[in-house]
């Protein structure tokens, strides 16, 4: 009896000392109320992000009558729709302007040693995403559960751009091939444009702002 009953303790043991690749955080656990014919269901509602630091990210909500099963429930859904977002030298490769609902969210890429200045559930995704360095700006709702789905929106629009300033030195290190003159100029073209892209956003935006007050 002994012998039997100690082969599924190994097996629990086992099961737990598993290392996960991912890790989790639940941003929130509300309780939510839905009316039905008999009165009010009241439930619970968790956010749960998960990623492995490394480029993959997910975003998944669960309801249960319980707080576990409902963080489990949102474990599941955020494993099934996780992405997977370009991360060059821990920054991202281009700035992203995006509005989901009532929320309007900015992000742009940093130079290395800035770290993640961004607050609330994008702090968290950009975290667990593997991004170390970024600058980021939300406008409109505090709601946790609008402002995460707005920051998996804004990652999922970014996109590997060759001629980025990350990309600068590697192109200029390779030799030059026929008709090497043209190709130079248009890589400084490139190089210009991209900087003066971020200056001309930056300015617009201050006199949206001041139109708009």
């Amino acid at each position: 009896m002994n012998a039997k009953s100690s082969k599924p303790d190994r097996k629990r043991n086992d099961r737990r000392r598993e290392p996960s690749e991912f890790a989790e955080a639940t941003l929130s656990v509300d309780r939510v109320t839905r009316v039905v014919k008999g009165g009010r269901r009241m439930r619970f509602r968790a956010i749960v992000v998960i990623g492995n630091r490394k480029g993959k990210v997910g975003l998944g909500t669960g309801k249960a009558a319980e707080v576990q099963a409902a963080v489990k429930k949102a474990t599941s859904a955020a494993r099934r729709a996780m992405i997977r977002i370009p991360i060059i030298d821990g920054t991202i490769p281009h700035q992203v302007d995006t509005k989901f609902k009532a929320s309007r969210l900015r992000i742009m890429p940093a130079k290395p040693g800035t770290g993640i200045i961004a607050g609330g559930a994008l702090r968290v995704i950009l975290d667990h995403a593997g991004v170390k360095n970024v600058l980021s700006k939300r406008f409109g709702t505090r709601n946790k559960l609008v402002n995460a789905q707005a920051s998996m929106k804004a990652l999922a629009l970014l996109r590997h751009v060759p001629g980025s300033m990350v990309d600068a030195p590697v192109a200029a290190a390779t030799p030059p091939a026929d008709g090497a003159p043209e190709q130079q100029a248009d890589i400084s073209a490139v190089q210009v444009k991209e900087v003066s892209k971020e200056e001309l956003a930056k300015q617009l935006d201050i006199h949206r702002k001041s139109k708009v007050e």
